[in-house]
């Protein structure tokens, strides 16, 4: 059994990924700003009242671990604009960047201290951070903020492999949720199989790695 940690659980992925760790017998310390009647029925450990974009989030995160080890961690909480070529709200795009590239790293920094041995990191990114699978243009926040998540992602991966720690960067698919209107071709529960899967197959071997949830591995 692990200890997982699991950013932004109230709801789609992040749930989830919640749900199908406390079905193997894991510990699930979820993470949220406010938890869904869904995630009160799950079982997980809940820590709410979280905002990634606030360090006092953080302090209250490492606050309700007290003493304890995180076998896995996993940074899912992410936000989605739409901003175009007409169309660019540099507010909407920062905090963008704030949430989707800087808070995972932030955050997976913050509590390096309580990674266990062999710790596994996880970033749910997304392929419209990939410069070769950008064939449509548009998405600029979005695009660019996982682009950097990708970057700080694989420097974790580098700078943390002489420590034991292993780093994956995971596209969960178009997976039908909230954020994208209920769109998507594969469920959440479907995507966080997958996801879960490749966390399984994570080690220092293939760590900074980016992997679509159906194991393919996408290109930069």
């Amino acid at each position: 059994m692990a200890n997982v940690l699991i950013t932004g659980a109230n709801r789609g992925i992040g749930l989830a990924l919640t749900q199908q760790f406390i079905k193997r017998n894991d510990t699930v310390f979820a993470v949220c700003r406010h938890p869904s009647p869904e995630l009160e029925k799950s079982g997980a450990t809940i820590i709410s009242g979280v905002n990634m974009t606030e360090p006092a989030g953080f302090q209250r995160v490492q606050e309700a671990l007290g003493k304890n080890t995180i076998d896995i961690l996993i940074n899912n909480a992410g936000v989605l604009g739409n901003e175009t070529i007409n169309d660019m709200d540099c507010n909407r795009m920062m905090y963008q960047f704030q949430v989707n590239a800087l808070a995972p790293v932030v955050f997976t920094q913050f509590l390096l201290s309580q990674l266990a041995q062999h710790a596994k990191i996880v970033m749910i990114t997304s392929r419209m951070g990939s410069m070769a699978d950008n064939g449509s243009g548009g998405y600029y926040g979005y695009r660019m903020s996982k682009a950097a998540l990708n970057a700080g992602a694989v420097s974790l991966a580098n700078d943390l492999k002489a420590s034991g720690f292993s780093v994956a960067i995971l596209h969960p698919g178009f997976v039908q949720t909230d954020m994208v209107g209920g769109a998507g071709d594969v469920s959440a529960e479907q995507s966080a199989q997958g996801l879960v899967e490749r966390i399984d197959q994570l080690s220092i071997d293939n760590t900074g790695t980016f992997w679509h949830a159906n194991g393919d591995v996408l290109p930069w």
